[in-house]
């Protein structure tokens, strides 16, 4: 009957001692064996046994220790779009007197054991995502047996997490049908990677824009670029080396549209004489380019907090339903969008 006893208050660090190894260790052997010799994982298990360690019932238990520090994982740390995002979970984790690690996902290969052991040890109560993806290799079965997670800024309803973001398609059509409504026919598109779903949203928004309006759908308007400045910079000259050449331009983020805003002076184009810009997140920057730059405003620093809420909730042991968080966003009509000289 000792075990039985055991197995209420076994941890991690109990498996540790009786394998003879780190917790580190113990994490890769339960989560990814196999990464760990034969030898070792069967010291592991054989702890396991003698302590009565139950993993999925020490995630499960309300009472486990907090460490009152939660992680963001951010895509792209150097992306001055995260900021604010970042800064809104940051004021509403320290007034409930959490700390906030940041995670960067663009090293996620190098990082991925430490994320995944830094949850299984419990150093983190939960974890904010601003993208797309987990980072780390597990599923939705996995994930329950894991500390809260919460979603903002994207959409992935297959991995059924709580999520903060805005309507991309909807905003992406408003964004294009403004150009159209400026008399623009030839409206071209700076997209995003095509693995990320809020691009693919955004660029479902452009052609259902352009299919309401009666345009047709040229495949060699789109463009696909990496979120960068030099993305904007190359797209723009690939479009504008085409035989008819878009008189306007949607792009998937302000730092895109800044490198097109940039290539166009480069090629001799005047924005917004020559050719109209549209950008989407309204970074800082988007206010101090010349023009200033036309954009969709996306609330970073109200999906930062409202996400982070979400966060609390589940670990204040409420039951937070799966599944979208809408906040509204704006169009703000700046100098880099005019009226075509044909319409005027």
């Amino acid at each position: 009957m000792e075990h039985n006893q055991e197995s209420t208050t076994a941890t991690m660090k109990d498996v540790a001692e009786r394998a003879g190894v780190s917790t580190a260790t113990v994490s890769r052997a339960l989560m990814n064996p196999e990464k760990v010799s034969a030898v070792t994982r069967q010291k592991v298990e054989q702890a396991v046994i003698d302590t009565g360690y139950s993993p999925h019932a020490l995630a499960r238990n309300a009472k486990r220790s907090e460490s009152r520090t939660i992680m963001v994982i951010v895509p792209d740390i150097c992306d001055p779009f995260f900021s604010e995002m970042i800064r809104g979970v940051e004021v509403t984790a320290a007034k409930q007197g959490y700390l906030v690690l940041i995670g960067d996902c663009a090293h996620q290969n190098q990082q991925e054991k430490s994320f995944m052991n830094l949850m299984l040890t419990r150093q983190i109560d939960g974890m904010v995502l601003l993208g797309s993806q987990v980072p780390f290799d597990t599923g939705v079965e996995e994930q329950r047996n894991l500390p809260p997670m919460v979603m903002a800024n994207e959409f992935a309803p297959e991995l059924e997490l709580p999520t903060v973001h805005i309507d991309n398609l909807t905003a992406a059509f408003e964004a294009v049908n403004h150009l159209w409504q400026l008399g623009h026919r030839r409206i071209a598109c700076i997209a995003g990677p095509e693995e990320m779903p809020l691009c693919h949203y955004r660029l479902q928004g452009y052609i259902q824009a352009l299919r309401r309006n009666g345009l047709t759908i040229d495949p060699e308007y789109i463009v696909r670029g990496d979120f960068t400045f030099e993305a904007g910079c190359t797209a723009f000259r690939r479009l504008m080396a085409l035989p008819n050449p878009p008189d306007a331009l949607f792009c998937h983020s302000d730092i895109m549209a800044l490198g097109a805003m940039s290539q166009a002076k480069s090629l001799g184009l005047r924005v917004p004489q020559d050719i109209s810009l549209v950008g989407f997140d309204d970074i800082e920057l988007s206010r101090y380019s010349d023009p200033q730059l036309t954009t969709v405003a996306q609330p970073r620093f109200d999906i930062g907090r409202e996400a982070m809420l979400l966060l609390l909730e589940q670990l204040q042991g409420k039951t937070v339903s799966s599944g979208s968080r809408l906040l509204d966003f704006e169009l703000k009509v700046r100098g880099s969008t005019a009226r075509t000289a044909k319409s005027e």
